[in-house]
């Protein structure tokens, strides 16, 4: 049963759609994100990004949002509740031309963004350091209010980078924030179909600022840890269907066509805070 709930909800979170580019290589990132339990105790959640880097467009994701392969271990419903708690979105730079695209899904509602891909002002350095095998130089920038310390290398030439850090002479290897940092874990070279958002009419769309302005500000509240579910005024209502599951003595919820439905969260920490 865990097997078959995790296909369906990696099926949820790829969709059925048109290929846009096909990749030249995949980076699957290590994330970690420094936070709080709902009690105030730390905790370091962790979880994969993978990124297809296509000619003209990349996908940035979570784990299970890539399609399994032969050779990979297939993700878990656990691993998919641990993506929950860490809000991590997919993102098409690129797609459309000269644009982003951002995707997520906000109980009980799928959302997209879009923006003119912003620009990064990057101010390189000199300094260098060995990572996850590169040789890499650094580089710094304040990115919609958060400071990245980032290496990047030109072993790799490539300016993308995880989730919607890009624009550097170089792949991005290690990215670190106050409290979030995404290093490179694999390097797969691959000509894996990049597809574009699934076609649904009920996605929510708007202007990235404005999403990003609703997303903050549920997530950022102080109930959300102890009642992920505080701002939805009908919870039963919104529920179309749902699963419950026994994974190592834990009940897991999954609902609306397979997403995960938290009972406890951990403390919001932004990627972007404007």
């Amino acid at each position: 049963m865990l097997t078959i709930m995790a296909l369906a909800l990696t099926m949820a979170a790829q969709g059925q759609t048109e290929t846009v580019d096909t990749a030249q290589f995949v980076a699957v990132y290590d994330y970690e994100c420094r936070t709080q339990d709902d009690e105030g105790t730390a905790v370091t959640d962790r979880m994969q990004v993978v990124v297809q880097v296509g000619r003209t467009v990349t996908k940035s994701m979570p784990r299970s949002a890539y399609p399994v392969y032969d050779d990979e271990s297939k993700p878990d419903v656990a691993a998919g509740f641990q993506e929950a708690l860490m809000h991590m979105p997919t993102v098409w730079t690129g797609y459309p031309e000269g644009q982003t695209t951002v995707r997520e899904f906000i109980f009980p509602h799928d959302y997209e963004g879009y923006e003119p891909t912003p620009y990064i002002a990057w101010t390189l350095s000199e300094d260098t350091m060995t990572v996850s095998g590169y040789l890499c130089q650094q580089a710094i920038a304040t990115f919609w209010g958060v400071a990245w310390h980032v290496w990047y290398t030109d072993e790799i030439p490539s300016s993308a980078g995880p989730w919607r850090l890009r624009g550097l002479p170089g792949l991005i290897v290690k990215a670190e924030s106050e409290v979030h940092t995404f290093c490179l874990a694999k390097l797969r070279m691959e000509a894996s179909p990049i597809t574009a958002p699934e076609q649904n009419p009920e996605v929510h769309r708007m202007k990235y600022a404005k999403l990003l302005k609703h997303k903050n500000a549920i997530y950022g509240n102080r109930e959300y840890a102890k009642n992920p579910m505080y701002y939805v005024p009908d919870l039963n209502g919104s529920i179309t269907d749902m699963s419950v599951l026994n994974h190592n003595g834990q009940q897991l919820v999954l609902a609306n066509g397979g997403h995960p439905l938290l009972t406890k969260a951990h403390v919001y920490q932004p990627l972007e805070l404007k």
